[in-house]
């Protein structure tokens, strides 16, 4: 699964005043990540407010992005949820067509345990008819997958890997230490990005990269390519912005970071509400501040 080395867009879902979906801003958004290098979209994460999209909604996103994009980059499809049952329903009634991967996030809320979260991948890894990525992310599932269960699920046919957003990068290591070579691990934290790919990881699915395509995708080849002075150099660049992405909620300040660029508005769904005055003034001069960092 060589189609997914490198950037991946986490791409948001750009609201109007009125909260309904800003179906024009999306084209744009969609167009703005292609025309600046990504190497793949990631289409209805966690990151597009999925939770709060509803059916219509995702469909008509689907499409549409399916249209921009018109098969030039690699397109992952997210479809997750903590009903074994139901997500399978929901795979079932997809239509999978020009959609090359799957991306389902860990079970939430329920805590499954080590053995129910294996159970469930193994599941979904059987019906669904294109390959999957699972989503390791404890800050928003209340639980972590462990490396072991990560490598068992290495075994599995039909998941070629893991977007690894624990935090923690030995768990990290011992993950790609211990599955096949082909089995991908792809960081889903983006400051950590850099580091995970010096141990093996392939690349990154990023918030960051919604606002600086082109820059993230720099960075993230450079390190691919070993060039880690270089790569470091960017990142440092965003080590201030970073957290202000998540302070009030994901994708709260990438949305205000977008708004300030001009590329669609800073409206989001509640029970999310929009960047407080204080973190919108942080994430401007964050944002001025990598524009003169990286040389």
């Amino acid at each position: 699964m060589q189609t997914f080395y490198g950037t991946g867009t986490a791409l948001i879902t750009p609201f109007k005043k009125d909260h309904s979906v800003d179906y024009d801003a999306y084209k744009n958004l969609i167009e703005f990540n292609i025309s600046s290098g990504v190497d793949y979209l990631v289409v209805n994460g966690t990151t597009a407010e999925s939770a709060t999209t509803t059916k219509e909604e995702k469909s008509k996103l689907l499409q549409i992005a399916l249209d921009v994009n018109n098969g030039r980059k690699p397109f992952m499809y997210g479809i997750g949820g903590n009903f074994t049952a139901e997500v399978i329903q929901r795979i079932e009634s997809t239509n999978f067509k020009g959609i090359d991967a799957l991306l389902s996030v860990c079970p939430y809320y329920n805590k499954p345990s080590q053995e129910g979260v294996f159970q469930h991948y193994k599941a979904l890894a059987e019906k669904s008819p294109v390959p999957l990525l699972a989503y390791n992310v404890p800050g928003r599932t209340g639980i972590n997958m462990s490396a072991k269960t990560s490598i068992r699920l290495s075994e599995v046919k039909n998941i070629f890997g893991v977007k690894e957003a624990s935090g923690d990068l030995v768990q990290a290591m011992e993950i790609i230490k211990n599955t096949p070579d082909d089995f991908l691990v792809i960081s889903g934290d983006d400051l950590l990005a850099v580091p995970s790919i010096s141990l093996g990881a392939v690349g990154a699915i990023s918030v960051l990269s919604n606002s600086y395509p082109g820059l993230f995708s720099e960075m993230i080849k450079a390190a691919i390519q070993s060039r880690f002075q270089q790569a470091s150099e960017i990142l440092f660049g965003f080590t201030e912005m970073n957290p202000l992405m998540y302070e009030e909620g994901n994708p709260v300040g990438v949305k205000s970071l977008l708004a300030h660029m001009g590329i669609c508005s800073d409206e989001v769904r509640l029970p999310l509400v929009k960047a407080s005055d204080s973190l919108q003034q942080r994430i401007i001069q964050a944002h001025s501040k990598i524009r003169v960092a990286v040389k």
